[in-house]
């Protein structure tokens, strides 16, 4: 079985202190915040619990709070053999809805950004997903660091968008919307290992 490496994407927050510039929601009129490393990790330690009890292999490769570099997190993956490589991220720039990330080229990360992608409609059918079907499939392909490096297939998912306050006060923010992000991720996960 392959074994599940979990990248968080960004810092977390030490003694009040987040750990990486920028990568945060606007602050809303009621003075809340959304801190995208908290939400990463958030999201990572709900799918442990998942993959724990289904007895799926996982690595969390950054349990730290600190803002591990790229370089760093990719030579962890590596030193992995028949693994998987999942990104978890929350978009800005002023859109809407879920898209994932490939690298250039046709690979198995392809097939696996299409379960993705499927897993995420079927648990928010009404939300807006970003494709590039350009190369016939659904993914969009980036020169991310992690995605370029990593030596097995990988997957980076934009979970909306923490700059569009709807999305972030109801799905990252909320609990509810975050155990619902947990689970099309847990559920794409098994049908990819099964």
């Amino acid at each position: 079985m392959k074994t599940i490496l979990l990248d968080n994407g960004h810092g977390g927050i030490i003694n009040g202190v987040y750990q990486t510039n920028g990568k945060r929601s606007p602050i809303w009129d009621d003075g809340s915040i959304l801190y995208e490393g908290e939400f990463t990790r958030a999201i990572v330690n709900g799918i442990i619990q998942e993959l724990t009890v289904l007895e799926i292999p996982y690595v969390n490769l950054v349990p730290e709070l600190t803002d591990i570099p790229l370089k760093e997190r990719i030579k962890r993956a590596n030193s992995y053999t028949d693994s998987i490589l999942l990104s978890i991220h929350a978009n800005a720039g002023g859109g809407s809805g879920f898209e994932a990330f490939t690298y250039f080229g046709v690979s198995a990360s392809d097939r696996y950004a299409t379960i993705f992608y499927n897993k995420f409609k079927k648990e928010f059918p009404t939300v807006k997903v970003r494709v590039d079907t350009t190369d016939g499939d659904m993914d969009k392909e980036a020169n991310f660091y992690m995605l370029k490096h990593s030596s097995m297939p990988a997957v980076l998912t934009e979970n909306f968008f923490m700059d569009n306050e709807h999305e972030c006060r109801e799905y990252l923010m909320s609990e509810h919307g975050r155990h619902r992000i947990i689970k099309y991720h847990v559920d794409a996960i098994k049908e990819i290992i099964k």
